[in-house]
């Protein structure tokens, strides 16, 4: 059986203690860049007409081009948020790694319905979490000369990029790290995103950022406020099509065998954004390490059992180093 860890929740901050660590923690972070890819062909067939990606990194790659770390964003997440994570080290150690953040498309500094030159709004094509990570894959292969990754870490939908990730590149990383992600959207998880485009269509966006604050999320709060509705739509809908064993005719067992990486799996017991029961059976048949969140804060849990993610994040790695994916 994989390891389990339950842990504690620690005392919840304040939404105004929050809110001055978010604006402390995205002051000072490497600049943004693109990669431009051209046109872009989705795995259903449209085309993303001059396509960027966008990006930033902390470090340098060492001479064995051995260290470097991916870091994938959560739904709307900006590469300045996630490569905070690790300039701040409220994630993992930035000494000795080089950490590359990317911009998903549809973030709205990707190409994005947003953003779309002569495709903008309901004209920019719809994509799937493969198309995420190949774009990925182009930044790194042609733009940045990166041949082979240390790890792949992310959150919910970042962690839904690493198992994508596992599976469609097997070879090409050491480690995946999903945290409060899914390798295959449930029913609920569907009902439950397509409610939010509903939402965010529907309602003002001082109205959403209202009800973000009364539930203590300031960050979330933010968000709304500059939330484009065709993003969101174009995201939501990456996520609810994810099913990382539709390549291996709908197996989740194929889809386990075809990985080479080791993996940790971080899971919210009490998720209310992403169903916990997909991660945790791919977990079972990889025989992954698991480390399962007290999960009184729902999906919010990484957030709120920072230290218990950030100790597992750390330990995972440091027992990886020197082993060869499997």
């Amino acid at each position: 059986m994989p390891p389990r860890i339950a842990v504690n929740l620690v005392r919840r901050p304040s939404p105004w203690s929050l809110a001055a660590l978010l604006a402390l923690s995205l002051a000072c972070v490497p600049e943004q860049r693109f990669a431009d890819l051209g046109d872009f062909t989705l795995e259903n067939g449209e085309i993303i007409r001059g396509c960027r990606v966008g990006y930033r990194t902390s470090g340098e790659l060492d001479a064995a081009r051995s260290n470097a770390v991916l870091l994938t964003p959560w739904m709307m997440g900006t590469s300045r948020e996630v490569l905070r994570q690790v300039t701040s080290g409220t994630l993992l150690d930035p000494s000795g790694i080089y950490a590359i953040a990317v911009d998903a498309f549809g973030n709205g500094v990707s190409s994005s319905p947003s953003n779309g030159e002569g495709q903008r709004g309901s004209a920019f094509p719809r994509f799937s979490m493969r198309d995420v990570v190949e774009g990925q894959y182009q930044l790194l292969t042609r733009v940045l000369g990166v041949s082979h990754l240390k790890a792949v870490i992310g959150t919910s939908a970042g962690g839904m990029q690493a198992f994508q990730w596992a599976t469609s590149h097997p070879q090409f990383l050491d480690s995946a790290i999903a945290i409060a992600g899914s390798p295959r959207s449930s029913l609920a998880d569907r009902q439950r995103w397509s409610g939010w485009t509903d939402e965010v269509r529907r309602d003002p966006a001082w109205k959403r950022a209202a009800r973000s604050l009364q539930r203590g999320a300031p960050r979330d709060a933010f968000r709304q406020l500059i939330i484009d509705p065709d993003d969101f739509d174009r995201q939501a809908g990456a996520m609810a099509a994810l099913d990382v064993s539709a390549p291996f005719g709908g197996s989740m067992q194929r889809a386990v065998a075809a990985v080479r990486a080791r993996l940790l799996v971080v899971v919210p017991e009490r998720d209310d954004a992403v169903d916990p029961a997909p991660a945790l059976e791919f977990a079972r048949l990889a025989r992954a390490e698991v480390l399962v969140l007290d999960g009184r804060c729902g999906h919010r849990a990484p957030a709120c059992e920072r230290g218990a993610v950030q100790g597992a994040v750390a330990r995972f790695l440091r027992n990886g180093q020197g082993e060869a994916p499997r």
